[in-house]
Protein backbone atom coordinates (compact mmCIF):
# COMPACT_ATOMS: atom_id res chain seq x y z
CA UNK A 1 0.00 0.00 0.00
CA UNK A 2 1.42 3.45 -1.09
CA UNK A 3 2.05 5.56 2.50
CA UNK A 4 -0.17 8.27 1.07
CA UNK A 5 -3.01 5.48 1.21
CA UNK A 6 -2.32 4.41 4.46
CA UNK A 7 -2.09 8.51 5.64
CA UNK A 8 -5.80 8.51 4.23
CA UNK A 9 -7.29 5.29 5.56
CA UNK A 10 -5.91 6.04 9.18
CA UNK A 11 -6.65 9.55 8.73
CA UNK A 12 -10.25 8.22 8.40
CA UNK A 13 -10.42 5.42 11.27
CA UNK A 14 -9.14 8.15 13.30
CA UNK A 15 -11.56 10.81 12.57
CA UNK A 16 -14.07 8.11 13.06
CA UNK A 17 -12.97 7.22 16.31
CA UNK A 18 -13.05 11.12 18.05
CA UNK A 19 -16.39 11.50 17.04
CA UNK A 20 -17.33 11.19 20.87
CA UNK A 21 -16.54 13.83 22.76
CA UNK A 22 -12.56 13.62 24.13
CA UNK A 23 -13.71 14.05 27.92
CA UNK A 24 -16.39 11.71 27.59
CA UNK A 25 -13.93 9.36 26.51
CA UNK A 26 -11.23 10.27 29.08
CA UNK A 27 -13.65 10.53 31.97
CA UNK A 28 -13.10 7.69 35.06
CA UNK A 29 -16.43 6.57 34.32
CA UNK A 30 -16.76 6.00 30.81
CA UNK A 31 -12.54 5.60 29.50
CA UNK A 32 -12.08 1.86 30.97
CA UNK A 33 -8.48 2.73 31.53
CA UNK A 34 -6.78 0.36 34.04
CA UNK A 35 -6.87 3.53 36.34
CA UNK A 36 -10.44 3.15 36.67
CA UNK A 37 -10.51 -1.08 37.17
CA UNK A 38 -12.02 -1.80 40.69
CA UNK A 39 -15.77 -1.52 41.59
CA UNK A 40 -16.39 -1.93 45.59
CA UNK A 41 -19.99 -2.07 47.01
CA UNK A 42 -20.49 1.26 49.39
CA UNK A 43 -22.03 0.44 53.04
CA UNK A 44 -25.65 0.60 53.13
CA UNK A 45 -26.45 0.72 49.43
CA UNK A 46 -26.62 -1.19 46.43
CA UNK A 47 -24.94 0.85 44.12
CA UNK A 48 -21.43 0.91 43.16
CA UNK A 49 -18.22 3.15 43.25
CA UNK A 50 -15.47 3.37 41.46
CA UNK A 51 -12.09 2.78 43.44
CA UNK A 52 -9.35 4.02 41.41
CA UNK A 53 -6.48 1.04 40.81
CA UNK A 54 -3.60 2.67 38.74
CA UNK A 55 -0.07 1.38 39.09
CA UNK A 56 2.93 3.73 38.50
CA UNK A 57 5.49 1.83 36.49
CA UNK A 58 8.91 1.21 38.02
CA UNK A 59 11.64 2.45 36.27
CA UNK A 60 12.81 -1.38 35.90
CA UNK A 61 9.55 -1.54 33.51
CA UNK A 62 10.01 1.69 31.92
CA UNK A 63 13.68 0.86 30.58
CA UNK A 64 12.62 -2.30 29.92
CA UNK A 65 9.86 -1.24 27.47
CA UNK A 66 12.38 1.31 26.19
CA UNK A 67 15.04 -1.19 24.66
CA UNK A 68 12.07 -3.20 23.65
CA UNK A 69 10.17 -0.21 21.57
CA UNK A 70 13.44 1.39 20.37
CA UNK A 71 15.27 -2.53 19.67
CA UNK A 72 13.08 -5.03 19.73
CA UNK A 73 11.05 -6.88 17.23
CA UNK A 74 8.50 -3.89 16.33
CA UNK A 75 10.76 -1.43 15.39
CA UNK A 76 13.38 -3.85 13.08
CA UNK A 77 9.57 -4.77 11.27
CA UNK A 78 8.54 -1.26 10.65
CA UNK A 79 12.01 -0.23 9.40
CA UNK A 80 11.92 -3.22 6.70
CA UNK A 81 8.17 -2.36 5.75
CA UNK A 82 8.93 1.57 6.00
CA UNK A 83 12.20 0.60 3.68
CA UNK A 84 10.45 -1.70 1.10
CA UNK A 85 7.64 1.33 0.76
CA UNK A 86 10.51 3.75 -0.24
CA UNK A 87 12.28 1.04 -1.92
CA UNK A 88 9.29 0.84 -4.57
CA UNK A 89 9.12 4.33 -4.58
CA UNK A 90 12.65 4.89 -4.90
CA UNK A 91 12.52 7.43 -2.34
CA UNK A 92 15.19 8.99 -2.16
CA UNK A 93 16.71 8.16 -5.32
CA UNK A 94 20.19 9.59 -5.12
CA UNK A 95 20.26 5.88 -2.57
CA UNK A 96 19.45 4.31 -5.80
CA UNK A 97 17.91 0.09 -5.90
CA UNK A 98 18.97 -2.93 -5.46
CA UNK A 99 20.23 -4.57 -1.86
CA UNK A 100 22.71 -1.39 -1.12
CA UNK A 101 19.63 0.79 -1.51
CA UNK A 102 17.39 -1.06 0.57
CA UNK A 103 19.96 -1.47 3.28
CA UNK A 104 20.47 2.42 3.45
CA UNK A 105 16.57 2.71 3.92
CA UNK A 106 16.50 0.01 6.20
CA UNK A 107 19.06 1.86 8.50
CA UNK A 108 17.19 5.16 7.85
CA UNK A 109 14.11 4.11 8.89
CA UNK A 110 15.18 1.92 12.53
CA UNK A 111 17.58 5.05 13.22
CA UNK A 112 14.55 7.55 12.96
CA UNK A 113 12.48 5.13 14.93
CA UNK A 114 15.43 4.61 17.64
CA UNK A 115 15.93 8.89 18.07
CA UNK A 116 12.55 8.96 18.27
CA UNK A 117 11.71 6.28 20.86
CA UNK A 118 15.14 7.78 22.53
CA UNK A 119 13.57 11.66 22.78
CA UNK A 120 10.19 10.21 23.56
CA UNK A 121 11.43 7.66 27.30
CA UNK A 122 13.71 11.16 27.66
CA UNK A 123 11.12 13.72 27.42
CA UNK A 124 8.53 11.27 29.25
CA UNK A 125 11.10 10.85 32.07
CA UNK A 126 11.98 14.82 32.56
CA UNK A 127 8.17 15.75 32.52
CA UNK A 128 7.19 12.59 34.75
CA UNK A 129 5.02 10.95 32.40
CA UNK A 130 4.04 7.45 31.91
CA UNK A 131 3.87 6.86 28.45
CA UNK A 132 2.81 2.95 28.65
CA UNK A 133 -0.25 2.31 26.77
CA UNK A 134 -3.25 1.15 28.44
CA UNK A 135 -6.02 -0.96 27.21
CA UNK A 136 -9.52 0.21 27.27
CA UNK A 137 -11.44 -1.64 29.25
CA UNK A 138 -14.90 -0.37 27.09
CA UNK A 139 -16.77 -2.16 25.30
CA UNK A 140 -17.63 -1.66 21.65
CA UNK A 141 -15.11 -1.04 18.22
CA UNK A 142 -15.68 3.05 18.28
CA UNK A 143 -14.98 3.33 22.11
CA UNK A 144 -11.69 1.45 21.99
CA UNK A 145 -10.24 2.85 19.03
CA UNK A 146 -11.11 6.40 20.32
CA UNK A 147 -8.88 5.55 23.20
CA UNK A 148 -6.58 4.35 21.09
CA UNK A 149 -6.20 7.66 19.29
CA UNK A 150 -6.33 9.51 22.23
CA UNK A 151 -4.03 7.22 23.96
CA UNK A 152 -1.77 8.67 21.48
CA UNK A 153 -1.00 12.23 22.17
CA UNK A 154 -1.89 11.46 26.07
CA UNK A 155 0.25 10.23 29.19
CA UNK A 156 -0.83 9.24 32.37
CA UNK A 157 0.86 12.02 35.36
CA UNK A 158 1.01 11.69 39.14
CA UNK A 159 0.45 9.10 41.67
CA UNK A 160 -3.06 8.75 40.21
CA UNK A 161 -2.66 8.22 36.96
CA UNK A 162 -4.32 11.10 35.59
CA UNK A 163 -4.65 11.72 31.34
CA UNK A 164 -2.79 14.89 30.34
CA UNK A 165 -1.76 15.92 26.69
CA UNK A 166 1.78 14.83 26.19
CA UNK A 167 4.77 16.89 24.85
CA UNK A 168 6.94 14.49 24.48
CA UNK A 169 4.17 12.56 22.43
CA UNK A 170 3.77 15.32 20.10
CA UNK A 171 8.05 16.41 20.04
CA UNK A 172 9.18 13.06 19.39
CA UNK A 173 8.24 12.22 15.98
CA UNK A 174 9.58 15.47 14.77
CA UNK A 175 12.81 14.57 16.48
CA UNK A 176 13.41 11.32 14.78
CA UNK A 177 12.60 12.79 11.29
CA UNK A 178 14.46 16.06 11.64
CA UNK A 179 17.70 14.14 12.83
CA UNK A 180 17.53 11.96 9.36
CA UNK A 181 17.12 14.97 7.23
CA UNK A 182 20.27 16.93 8.75
CA UNK A 183 21.95 14.00 9.54
CA UNK A 184 22.03 11.48 6.48
CA UNK A 185 19.55 12.78 4.03
CA UNK A 186 20.54 14.52 0.69
CA UNK A 187 21.37 18.04 1.75
CA UNK A 188 18.12 19.47 -0.89
CA UNK A 189 16.04 17.66 2.03
CA UNK A 190 15.08 20.54 4.78
CA UNK A 191 12.60 21.23 7.58
CA UNK A 192 9.20 21.03 5.24
CA UNK A 193 10.35 17.30 4.27
CA UNK A 194 11.15 16.64 8.03
CA UNK A 195 7.73 17.80 8.89
CA UNK A 196 6.18 15.57 6.18
CA UNK A 197 8.02 12.44 7.09
CA UNK A 198 7.05 13.23 11.19
CA UNK A 199 3.27 13.08 10.10
CA UNK A 200 3.91 9.85 8.69
CA UNK A 201 5.28 8.56 12.31
CA UNK A 202 2.82 9.98 14.36
CA UNK A 203 0.32 7.90 12.00
CA UNK A 204 1.99 5.14 12.71
CA UNK A 205 2.25 5.54 16.59
CA UNK A 206 -1.69 5.73 16.41
CA UNK A 207 -1.63 2.44 13.93
CA UNK A 208 0.93 1.07 16.28
CA UNK A 209 -1.77 1.84 19.60
CA UNK A 210 -4.65 0.32 17.65
CA UNK A 211 -2.81 -2.85 17.45
CA UNK A 212 -2.21 -2.98 20.96
CA UNK A 213 -6.00 -1.92 21.92
CA UNK A 214 -7.32 -4.92 18.97
CA UNK A 215 -4.79 -7.49 18.58
CA UNK A 216 -4.09 -8.24 22.14
CA UNK A 217 -6.34 -10.17 24.25
CA UNK A 218 -4.73 -11.45 27.33
CA UNK A 219 -1.98 -14.01 28.24
CA UNK A 220 -3.07 -16.78 25.79
CA UNK A 221 -3.06 -14.68 23.04
CA UNK A 222 -0.83 -15.57 19.22
CA UNK A 223 0.88 -12.20 20.33
CA UNK A 224 1.63 -12.92 23.93
CA UNK A 225 3.03 -16.65 23.28
CA UNK A 226 5.00 -14.52 20.71
CA UNK A 227 6.16 -12.22 23.70
CA UNK A 228 4.89 -9.53 21.74
CA UNK A 229 1.20 -8.75 23.54
CA UNK A 230 1.95 -5.58 24.86
CA UNK A 231 5.01 -3.84 23.18
CA UNK A 232 4.69 -1.05 26.05
CA UNK A 233 4.20 -3.53 29.33
CA UNK A 234 1.42 -1.52 30.92
CA UNK A 235 1.11 -3.39 34.24
CA UNK A 236 -2.36 -5.07 34.67
CA UNK A 237 -5.23 -3.26 36.91
CA UNK A 238 -4.24 -3.39 40.50
CA UNK A 239 -0.69 -4.66 40.26
CA UNK A 240 2.10 -3.87 42.24
CA UNK A 241 5.31 -2.64 40.61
Amino acid sequence: MKMRGLMLLLLAMAGSAVLPPVAMAQSPANSGDSSSAAVLPSPGTAQPQLALAYTRPTEETKLRNYFFDAFGPYPIVGAAIAAGINQADDSPPEWKQGPAGYGKRFGSSFAIAGVSTTTRYALAEAFREDMLYYRCECKGVFPRLSHAVISTFTARRGDDGHRVFSFPALVAPYAGTMTAVYGWYPGRFGAKDAFRMGNYSILGYVGGDIALEFFHSGPHSLLSRMHLGNGHGAPPPGSQP
